[in-house]
């Protein structure tokens, strides 16, 4: 009798513990948006807000302030706790499925990796501008819509070519990959930049001069 007590104790202690790692997993796997967070799933969020009428900025896939703006105008109205931040709660409301935020950390594992091969040695300042160029590239009509269809494409950059985008990444071009996604764009909005000692297309120079920073030109 006292083993087959043990035995449904055991038994119970091992089922409670189940649906504590249960529980503990699916909370490290929900997704959360905040200001920083970069995808097609903050894209579809500005895109609900906006037809609701509490977002009138760009679609950009950015979490700016003006999402999270939005979000906690969002909230307010529907009684969910006001943080700006699009957690479970706040995706169901808006009936957006929870999903992982894995997309967005291979999206800043690919820009740093970039940022790392094309300003290797530039102040960082210089780092976060490349970062944002790529992002306006993302945005402008004459490129992909997609980080990795911008840095992909066939010519865009030289690193790719010649083996450097492979080197190990620089902790600070992950730095940098996030400050270029939370919106800093210290490029001015350019969508090209070159090193004028190494250039040889002449076409390039002729893009009009946006900033200089370290040895890269800014260029729209």
């Amino acid at each position: 009798m006292q083993t087959k007590k043990k035995l449904i104790l055991a038994l119970t202690a091992v089922f409670a513990l189940n649906i504590f790692l249960i529980s503990c997993i699916q909370t490290v796997k929900a997704a959360s948006y905040r200001r920083g967070s970069y995808g097609e799933t903050v894209t579809e969020i500005q895109e609900k807000l906006s037809e609701w009428g509490y977002y009138s900025g760009e679609i950009d896939g950015i979490y700016g302030s003006g999402t999270e703006e939005a979000v906690r105008q969002f909230q307010e109205k529907n009684g969910l706790t006001v943080d700006g931040i699009a957690g479970k709660d706040t995706l169901a409301a808006l009936g957006i499925a929870d999903s992982s935020s894995t997309s967005q950390s291979a999206d800043i594992d690919l820009l740093a990796r970039l940022i790392s091969a094309e300003a290797r040695g530039e102040p960082y300042i210089g780092q976060v501008a490349v970062g944002a160029v790529v992002l306006n590239r993302i945005k402008h009509p004459s490129f992909p819509n997609s980080l990795s269809g911008v840095i992909y494409q066939p010519g865009a950059f030289s690193c790719l070519d010649d083996g450097q985008f492979y080197e190990p990444v620089a902790d600070s071009a992950y730095r940098a990959a996030r400050d270029a996604i939370n919106g800093w764009d210290p490029s001015g909005g350019a969508i090209y930049y070159f090193n004028p000692s190494t250039a040889t297309s002449s076409w390039i120079w002729s893009r009009p001069l946006i900033v200089t920073i370290g040895k890269h030109r800014f260029c729209a």
